[in-house]
């Protein structure tokens, strides 16, 4: 919750970071002896991080960290392609961004390929075609056949890998943690885990994932950064170009956090004292120039004399154009009495025709009248320059004017805050976004939240196993990092359960990071060879597919589909004869299917008779 010793207005400044490329590492012979080290890749939505699973000291950290988008300048080839931190700002609109996922499911698998190449090549791999280090890597709860199946493709036909092994990022960060507490397996608990995208809750019974009773909510950081700009844009219309998702997340991370009781919470800062002593003030970048309507009486004055000038010039030019054009037609006239003059009848009757005159006495009137034109033209042009400046009855009116205007306005104008105009009140917004996981309402999404899903979840099991499950309720993900959920979880719990029932609630050591960890640790602890549970080699992926997973404490379960390939269209006779030249016929039976039911695969079976 927040501090109640937070001094009063605290004015914030966005931090606004930019990243720093990704250094480049040398491969170590530790990671090559005495046989390749594993490569853990934790494939989040929202960022990726990837290092070795080696004993050493200086290996055994994250070395890569980085947002899983890639930018390409419209219109650029595919190899000027930036990843993650090589983008200097996610937000110009010069950049194309992809991301690999759907939600948290991989299905862009060209963006996929280009994070793995910068994995590998950060991480000093240079063998061309190839990689010789076998890959840890997560994948989403429940994640589809299809999606794991291209993977698999990618890392052994692309990169031709040795082994994979796949698991999901909240298991590893639970057993990660159940080690560092010395807690002795088979381990029990339920993981509520939210990312970037989604949210799920994971009952485990016996180190087992119960995928059947996984549940996931379409609610995490991303729709709490969403809503969190458009609550903002409503409410200062005028920066809408300095609200940007970037700096949303940073609010999010920094500034929000989970009411315990959302209502009375709410009721809290209905207080003017509240108000003042909570709310957070983000400062965003301006210059000293005050807006229009603010400034002081020296520049007011300063203004309106160069609105003078520019009348003045503007006037002036007019009168040049006016008197340039009288001066072309007097022009053109004389010239056609000049024929008149010289006798050019025929001539000049066909010119006053074209000027839609009648006789030349018409034509003299016109002359006499542009050549007065003309004149007064000229002088007015000659004397136009002086007549503000040189008439000092004009310049004392207009000082007694500016002079009055300046004490009017000063007088009725209040003293204009220019720092205070680019400020960004954040106030009730820090609790209502992350408040959408338990209410997905409030953004209009018509689901459970995750506190309900967790009541249904539970609900699925006996008395015993539920007090088993709500006895180790484990919080893992970057969006559970929020001051004051694990109080609210507890709360919530509370008036779930039973009366007088027990249950625990930990929360992860590092939320975000420990996925990744869970990830090492468990390769140290399982290395890779055949027949090993958690790894799928070269052998198993042609033998068995590319959807096969091996199953470990850590994974999903696998439940074989075997999906037979569409049969051709048949004719609607059952068979057909075709006459040969020699007389002989060929008949096609049709194609019969049968299920096994020991093994719940289709069979095709085809025969070919020929006499």
């Amino acid at each position: 919750m927040a501090a109640q010793d937070a001094p009063v207005c605290q004015i914030i400044s966005f931090h606004d970071s930019k990243t720093s490329p990704d250094p480049f590492f040398e491969l170590s012979p530790q990671c090559l002896n005495p046989t390749p080290a594993p490569i853990v890749i934790d494939n989040g939505s929202f960022q990726t991080r990837a290092g070795w699973a080696a004993s050493a000291a200086e290996l055994s950290s994250l070395l890569l960290q980085f947002r899983s988008v890639a930018a390409r300048s419209r219109g650029a080839a595919r190899s000027e392609t930036q990843i993650g931190n090589d983008i200097p700002n996610l937000e110009p609109l010069r950049w194309l961004l992809k991301s690999q996922f759907d939600r948290n499911v991989v299905v862009n698998f060209e963006i996929q390929e280009l994070i793995f190449d910068h994995i590998f090549t950060h991480l000093g791999i240079n063998s061309e075609g190839s990689v010789k280090h076998p890959i840890v890597l997560t994948e989403a709860p429940c994640n589809p056949l299809h999606c794991r199946q291209m993977m698999s493709e990618l890392l052994f036909e692309c990169y031709s890998v040795p082994y994979v092994s796949y698991g999901v990022d909240g298991l590893y960060s639970f057993y990660h943690n159940n080690a560092q507490r010395k807690q002795q397996p088979p381990h029990t608990g339920i993981i509520l885990s939210s990312g970037y995208h989604c949210s799920h809750i994971l009952p485990v019974i016996n180190s087992r994932l119960d995928a059947v009773n996984c549940k996931r909510v379409n609610v995490a950081g991303s729709q709490a950064s969403s809503y969190l700009q458009r609550l903002l844009q409503l409410k200062y219309p005028g920066h809408l170009s300095s609200i940007t998702l970037s700096r949303m997340e940073e609010l999010l991370h920094e500034h929000s956090y989970t009411a315990v009781d959302y209502h009375e919470e709410m009721e809290k800062w209905r207080s003017p004292e509240f108000y003042e002593r909570e709310v957070h003030r983000m400062q965003l970048s301006f210059s000293g120039k005050l807006p229009s309507g603010c400034v002081t009486a020296e520049e007011r004055q300063e203004r309106r004399a160069q609105q003078l000038r520019r009348l003045q010039e503007i006037n002036a030019r007019r009168r040049e154009e006016r008197l340039q054009q009288d001066q072309e037609r007097l022009d053109r006239l004389l010239a056609v009495q000049e024929l008149w003059e010289d006798g050019l009848l025929d001539q000049f009757h066909r010119s006053l025709v074209e000027l839609n005159m009648d006789s030349a006495e018409e034509l003299q009137s016109y002359i006499k009248k542009l050549q007065l034109a003309v004149e007064q033209g000229r002088q007015k042009l000659l004397h136009s320059d002086g007549d503000y400046e040189d008439n000092p009855d004009f310049l004392d009116v207009l000082s007694i004017g500016f002079a009055f205007n300046n004490e009017l306005v000063t007088f009725l104008q209040p003293s204009f805050n220019m720092a205070e105009y680019h400020q960004l009140f954040v106030g009730t917004e820090r609790l209502r976004c992350p408040e959408i996981l338990f209410q997905p309402s409030l953004i209009g999404e018509e689901q459970m939240g995750l506190m309900e899903t967790l009541q249904y979840v539970l609900a699925r099991y006996t008395p015993e196993q539920q007090e088993a499950l709500v006895s180790n309720v484990f919080l893992t993900g970057g969006n559970i990092q929020y001051p004051g959920m694990k109080e609210r979880i507890e709360r919530e719990l509370l008036a779930m359960r039973p009366f007088q029932s027990h249950f625990k609630v930990t929360m992860a050591s590092r939320p975000a990071l420990d996925a990744w960890y869970g990830a090492r640790d468990w390769a140290l602890e399982h290395p890779p060879g055949e027949a090993l549970e958690g790894w799928i080699s070269r052998q198993d992926y042609e033998e068995k597919g590319g959807e096969y997973l091996s199953e470990h404490c850590a994974s999903n379960i696998f439940i074989p589909m075997k999906i037979a390939k569409p049969v051709p269209a048949r004719s609607a006779e059952p068979s057909v004869t075709a006459q040969t030249s020699t007389g002989d016929s060929a008949a096609i039976t049709t194609v019969t299917s049968s299920l096994d039911p020991s093994s719940a695969s289709l069979s095709a079976d085809v025969t070919m008779v020929t006499s």
